[in-house]
């Protein structure tokens, strides 16, 4: 692995360096450390709803961008409208 992100000339340190295993074992001993001092914040449903409405306006405010991931699921699923997924599995066989 190269310490220069690809098409770039910027350096890789610290967490972008590291092994995936050793970032996750950093970051679960501070996920321990603040819920041992009892200063970890846990979301109430009300919190979390809050904060997916205003992510969803964000992104549905930027032109495309909605038809633009759509067009990438698509594409991840092989193409396949789920219309004629679901004609398929109806069919008999025969």
């Amino acid at each position: 692995m190269t310490r220069f992100e690809e098409g770039t000339k910027k350096a890789r340190t610290g967490f972008a360096v590291m092994d995936k295993i050793r970032q996750l074992q950093i970051a679960r001993r501070g996920g321990i450390a603040v819920h041992e001092k009892g200063t970890a914040h846990e979301f109430t449903r009300e919190e979390a709803r809050a904060a997916g409405r205003k992510g969803g306006v964000a992104v549905s405010k930027k032109p495309g961008h909605m038809s633009r991931i759509g067009r990438l699921g698509g594409f991840a699923c092989g193409g396949i409208p789920r219309r004629a997924v679901k004609k398929t599995a109806e069919q008999p066989e025969g």
